[in-house]
């Protein structure tokens, strides 16, 4: 994307300006930040090879990286116009009330990139709910968003807020619709690390989960980390599990391949692939993502046979205690769905990670709006139309 934009800095309100970065100059900026996502690094620009890119930073009237974003373009349909998309992203101070001081330079260079519309994922959480809380709340048609929160963010309300007032459009609105329109899941599960111990984050787990660990070690199932080599065998138990378990994300061994290949290329160990072994045979493989003091289990597949021996426990209990050695202060667990209904076939997912002691947050989602002009506003619901029909 980078041959589609001009050189040069483009100017917000009170100074403010925003140019392109180079790969090194924005991996800088997200290390920097800590708590940044892995989909703002540069390496996710190599995974998503079916999107252009470009690496834009903010800075301040002293010259110093104040923020920064990777952005992917996606060309429409017939046009030569493309959609903008921010995963995760910016990485900015969203606590900032001079929002306007980000968004106009932001808004600037997308339009001179091109683009019709961009979407992005605010990075404060908007709610949270702790375990004991929504176990107590389970029942037929229920859902998270029926539960009183244990804390509600002040700062995610005021983002959302001062985005509304900008035109902003929150994907999916406000009720359950959005975690099946946002491209990253809205609903995420997340066990805190900083200032536990190891005893403490086995004193969380409940019952179920301390006594299915302590049953896969007395089975003889070892936990390894694998390579390269083992993805085909993760995928294969992949497409297993989509089938049990009634869903698909579409993703090709070459996909997986490629996002090992780049992120690890980018930083040795981002990805590891860690394994369930019993018997001699891979019955489970799970995926974990290292950035900044955060680490996400990004992807995980089991076998249908011999889960009696609870290999997917041991691998979540391995990876949390190794997400604790590298000094994380969060395990993130990505996705969870919003039903709290032990009838819906989803549920287990839910029920299954809130073993884990954790919290369900839920993220200020997705946000999306035209970059403005009447051909663009046209193009974004030209662009809203096809995807309805999709």
């Amino acid at each position: 994307m980078s041959a589609l934009l001009a050189t040069g800095d483009r100017r917000g309100e009170q100074g403010m300006r925003i140019r392109s970065l180079t790969a090194a100059e924005h991996r800088t900026g997200v290390t920097a930040r800590p708590g940044a996502s892995f989909l703002q690094y540069p390496s996710w620009a190599g995974v998503k090879d079916q999107w252009t890119s470009d690496m834009v930073g903010w800075h301040g009237a002293d010259g110093e990286l104040a923020g920064n974003a990777l952005v992917l373009y996606r060309q429409f349909p017939g046009t030569r116009k493309y959609f903008a998309y921010l995963p995760e992203g910016p990485v900015a101070d969203w606590a900032d009330p001079e929002i306007d001081r980000w968004l106009r330079p932001l808004m600037a260079h997308l339009r001179k990139a091109g683009a019709f519309a961009v979407r992005m994922g605010p990075s404060p959480a908007y709610r949270r709910w702790d375990t004991a809380r929504l176990k107590a709340a389970t029942g037929p048609g229920r859902k998270v968003r029926d539960v009183l929160a244990a804390e509600v963010d002040p700062l995610g309300t005021a983002v959302a807020d001062r985005l509304r007032a900008r035109g902003w459009r929150r994907c999916g609105g406000d009720g359950d619709a959005g975690n099946d329109a946002d491209a990253q899941p809205r609903y995420v599960f997340q066990v805190p690390l900083a200032g536990r111990s190891a005893d403490d984050l086995w004193a969380g787990l409940n019952q179920e989960w301390r006594r299915n660990i302590r049953k896969a070690e007395k089975s003889g199932v070892r936990i390894v980390v694998g390579g390269a080599a083992e993805l085909p065998e993760f995928h294969r138990l992949l497409r297993i599990t989509e089938e049990r378990d009634g869903f698909r994300l579409g993703r090709s061994l070459a996909y997986f391949q490629r996002q090992y290949a780049v992120l690890n290329a980018e930083q040795p160990g981002r990805m590891q692939l860690y394994l369930a072994v019993h018997e001699g045979e891979i019955l489970a493989a799970h995926t974990m993502i290292s950035a900044g003091r955060r680490v996400w289990y990004q992807t995980g597949a089991s076998a249908d046979h011999r889960r009696e021996v609870r290999p997917s426990n041991a691998l979540q209990w391995r990876m949390m205690l190794d997400a604790h050695a590298l000094g994380a202060e969060l395990y993130d667990m990505r996705g969870v769905p919003s039903t709290l209904d032990p009838d819906d076939r989803s549920f287990g997912l839910l029920r299954w990670k809130l073993g884990t002691g954790g919290q369900v947050v839920e993220t200020l989602g997705e946000w999306e709006t035209s970059v403005g002009g009447a051909a663009n506003n046209t193009l974004y619901r030209a662009f809203q139309a096809y995807l309805a029909r999709r």
